[in-house]
């Protein structure tokens, strides 16, 4: 599959699945589960909830997963 991934669109898009694959197999490696990881430095970023200056603890060799309790309630 990643070989016909690679090849079946522009380089653009070798690049983006490169890049995709490398999280993902970097969160395996430190024991992080990859979705849970993404969703959560996703939201953390997109939110504001990290600043610039605190990046490095959303790297999966430092990141804790948030958990709901800490996280700011969203308004319905």
């Amino acid at each position: 599959n990643r070989k016909n991934a690679l090849f079946a669109g522009s380089d653009g898009g070798a690049r983006h699945w490169a890049i995709a694959m490398t999280l993902i197999q970097t969160a395996k490696l430190n024991g992080v589960d990859p979705q849970a990881w993404l969703t959560d430095v996703l939201e953390r970023v997109v939110s504001g909830r990290t600043k610039t200056a605190e990046l490095d603890t959303l790297l999966p060799w430092n990141w804790k997963h948030s958990s709901p309790a800490t996280a700011p309630a969203i308004a319905a």
